[in-house]
């Protein structure tokens, strides 16, 4: 049984919980290193106290299962099946009363089924636990992002070049996907965002037909998955020669995530990065266009603990990883976003990401 395991079933015990089922893909592949989207399909690591792990799957991904995952107990159901009902025999009438569960995941549908073929009295959520284990990045799972970085940086030097005034944002998106693929990684890990003008002042817009022009503001904002983790990166440029305004925004999100980083350390509120990037972007006169968090925590999800804003105490520790992102977004006129990954260590920060992050003029 590996690290992981062994503390999830410290977690039962300590907790008085019978059984775990851990259902989200991810998570089960946080703990078995076997990861598969099932879809509509029931999927679960079975954790009974003073039991081996079961590893639950749909038939079609049994022998994926066999060949990469950590646990060697394996079953699996057919769609024919009822997968609660063959869950139920499998487990042979144990004596299971109370039961942790990833309730963020299930729905209210499957709960009831699950607590119904277990039998059990009681259900808990572990969503707390499981985030509290997998915030803290070992070296090999910091070593995993810094490969998805390295694409993703390789992506955007390839894109930048590429851009030209009449190119639209979804041609972009295209060539940015591409490429991803290409460079061996598996996929985006989000939807790649390509904002060009005044869209670069929506925080979460959609690239579409419109056509880049010069003079502009242009954002991108993607990454992608490899061996299972994600890079998150964000650069604004300008396509051409901007004006002065855009400029003066410009310079006031790069000081904030400059700022932002260097408040970094073990031990600091999460709520005291926000607010040194909050406060460089006020004293431009542009907070009222700050509109969004600081951060996020990212790993095996896009998005993870920690949600980094002015209201989280919550303490940095060493081995955390996030995104500092502030950013100031202009209804009308346009936006700027700088994006770094960062870990926390032991007396700062390391920025993983190393792509430039002055004004850069392209297209001409």
């Amino acid at each position: 049984m590996n690290e992981r395991l062994e503390k999830l079933y410290a977690l039962l015990e300590r907790e008085g919980l019978d059984a775990a089922f851990i259902t989200h893909p991810k998570s089960v592949y946080y703990f078995t290193g076997f990861y598969t989207n099932p879809h509509e399909r029931f999927l679960a690591l079975v954790c009974v106290q003073g039991e081996e792990p079961m590893l639950y799957v749909p038939a079609l991904d049994e022998e994926k299962a066999v060949q990469t995952s950590s646990v060697a107990k394996i079953a699996a159901h057919y769609d024919s099946e009822n997968p609660y009902t063959k869950l139920a025999g499998l487990l042979g009438g144990r004596p299971i009363r109370t039961v942790g569960l990833q309730e963020d995941q299930l729905s209210v549908k499957s709960c009831r089924a699950l607590l119904s073929a277990t039998g059990a009295e009681s259900a808990r959520s572990l969503e707390a636990e499981l985030a509290a284990m997998r915030v803290i990045k070992d070296a090999g799972e910091i070593a995993v992002v810094r490969r998805a970085i390295h694409c993703i940086e390789e992506v955007f030097r390839l894109a930048a070049a590429k851009v030209k005034p009449g190119m639209t944002e979804m041609e972009l998106v295209a060539e940015m996907e591409y490429q991803m693929r290409r460079l061996g990684s598996e996929g985006p890990s989000f939807e790649t965002m390509v904002l060009s003008g005044a869209k670069s002042g929506l925080p979460h817009g959609v690239p579409s037909a419109d056509e880049i022009r010069e003079g502009q503001l242009l954002l991108l904002d993607a990454g992608v998955f490899v061996d299972g983790y994600a890079s998150d990166l964000t650069r604004t440029f300008a396509v051409g020669e901007v004006g002065d305004e855009a400029r003066a925004v410009y310079d006031a999100v790069l000081q904030a995530n400059l700022d932002m980083i260097a408040a970094v350390r073990p031990g600091v509120p999460f709520g005291s990065l926000d607010r040194a990037a909050r406060s460089t972007i006020e004293s431009r006169g542009y907070g009222e266009f700050f509109i969004t968090r600081a951060g996020h925590g990212f790993g095996l999800e896009i998005h993870e603990y920690p949600s980094i804003h002015g209201g989280n105490e919550d303490l940095l520790q060493e081995g955390m990883l996030f995104t500092a992102e502030p950013g100031i977004y202009i209804p009308g006129f346009g936006g700027v976003r700088i994006e770094d990954n960062v870990v926390v260590t032991a007396d700062g920060a390391d920025v993983l990401t190393a792509f430039p992050k002055e004004l850069t003029v392209i297209g001409v």
